[in-house]
C-alpha cells in the first residue's frame, strides 16, 4: 500500500531542485525563466520534492524548446494513471526568447542547461535555464581558486 502523504508535505511555493554542477561545469552567460508542460502526476511528485536536475539539458525540435533528462519521480498514490520518469518536457518560453536560444544553441559550444527547478508565487512550475559554454579544466580550477578565498574572507 502507498505512504500515505499529509498536505503537509506539498511544496506550493519555492525551491524543489537545483543544479549545483551547472555554475562549475558551465560558463553561463545568460539565464531564462520558463513554465514547463507537466501531467498532474508529475505536479504532485514535484511537490513532493521528488525531482533531479543532474545530466538536464535542453534541445530543439521543429521550433520548439525541450527538456531532456530531467527526472521527475513517480508519484506513490498515482492510481491507474503514471508517467515516464524522464520522458522529454516542453518548455514554455515567448517565441522571441525561443529564437534566441536556438540560435546560441546551433553555435558551436553553446548549451542550455537546467539551473533551478521551483513553484512560483501562483503556483506553477518554473525552471531556471541557464544559455552558456562548458568550462575547460583550467577554468574549473580558477573557480575552486576564487571559492577558497571567499571562505577564507568569509572566516576573517
Amino acid at each position: 500500500m502507498a505512504k500515505k502523504v499529509k498536505k503537509s508535505d506539498f511544496i506550493s511555493t519555492g525551491q524543489v531542485a537545483v543544479n549545483r554542477r551547472a555554475t562549475f561545469d558551465y560558463a553561463i552567460e545568460e539565464t531564462f525563466i520558463a513554465g514547463i508542460e507537466l501531467k498532474g502526476t508529475e505536479v504532485k511528485s514535484l511537490r513532493l520534492g521528488k525531482a533531479n536536475l543532474s545530466d538536464t539539458y535542453g534541445s530543439y525540435e521543429n521550433g520548439e524548446l525541450f527538456i531532456e533528462n530531467l527526472k521527475i519521480e513517480e508519484y506513490s498514490n498515482r492510481g491507474y494513471e503514471s508517467h515516464d520518469a524522464s520522458r522529454k518536457k516542453k518548455l514554455l518560453l515567448t517565441r522571441h526568447e525561443i529564437n534566441k536560444i536556438i540560435g546560441a544553441i546551433s553555435k558551436k559550444g553553446y548549451s542550455l542547461i537546467a539551473k533551478k527547478l521551483f513553484f512560483d508565487t501562483h503556483g506553477r512550475a518554473k525552471l531556471e535555464l541557464g544559455l552558456g559554454k562548458g568550462k575547460k579544466l583550467y577554468d574549473k580550477r580558477e573557480s575552486i581558486k576564487e571559492r577558497d578565498i571567499n571562505r577564507k574572507l568569509k572566516e576573517y
